[in-house]
């Protein structure tokens, strides 16, 4: 499904006038339907290779190629922007510890947008999306609310209802409990567990090692540790 070939990103400091490296020659393979998880400190670039792969970021040299529905095997290094956008939209997911919406848009409609992006008609969609919300027991109160005001615990069950209800092919999790409850964490770990039974490909950073346990299938470690705060 994914394999990494020799990754390299570095962060250039302009003030400073220093380039500091983030991934340096980083390599690996998860199989389609598999469960990678990554660890290591803080800072040593767990975020940075998914971020690489989303596209967020755009590493100086390496290859990530990507079994595509849609365009075969791509190198997501050297997709157009147009295939990013329709990759992100269709093939791959992305859950951060960070929610950035458009603004004025409420709850239910970024989750019923993520749907319609899909090809989901209006009224599933919208049905559909009121069921992912009482699944991560997102207050009903809150439904037709701005986000900008969620408590981080909130923000972060939103981020991954708009995520999860898309069955991407692939989806990538950095730190998805971050901020969580045990029991919002076990509607977590469920909707998980739900998307890697339908063959979903998921990648994911966790601290919370207990929640890994049983979920990953193969375990990469990041060993060379990198300054966090230049890199933040």
């Amino acid at each position: 499904m994914l394999t990494i070939q020799n990754l390299q990103k570095s962060f250039t400091i302009h003030h400073l006038q220093k380039t500091f490296p983030a991934l340096d020659g980083i390599s690996l393979h998860v199989k389609e339907g598999g469960f990678l998880g990554i660890v290591g400190k803080s800072g040593s670039g767990k975020s940075t290779i998914l971020k690489s792969i989303y596209r967020t970021y755009e590493p100086q040299a390496g290859e990530i190629l990507f079994h595509s529905e849609a365009f075969g095997e791509i190198d997501l290094l050297q997709a157009t922007p147009r295939q990013i956008v329709y990759l992100r939209k269709h093939e791959i997911g992305y859950v951060s510890q960070f929610l950035n919406v458009m603004p004025r848009t409420t709850a239910l409609e970024l989750v019923t947008q993520s749907l319609l992006d899909v090809g989901v008609g209006q009224e599933e969609a919208n049905d559909e999306a009121k069921a992912a919300l009482r699944h991560f027991d997102l207050d009903e109160k809150l439904w037709n609310s701005y986000p900008n005001n969620f408590s981080g615990g909130e923000k972060l069950r939103l981020n991954i209802a708009c995520a999860i209800v898309k069955e991407p092919r692939l989806l990538l999790l950095d730190e998805p409990t971050a901020s969580l409850d045990q029991a919002s964490k076990v509607k977590v770990r469920e909707s998980i567990e739900k998307l890697k039974a339908q063959g979903t490909t998921l990648i994911g950073i966790f601290h919370d090692l207990e929640f890994m346990e049983g979920l990953c299938d193969e375990v990469f470690t990041m060993t060379k540790y990198i300054d966090k705060e230049v890199l933040a």
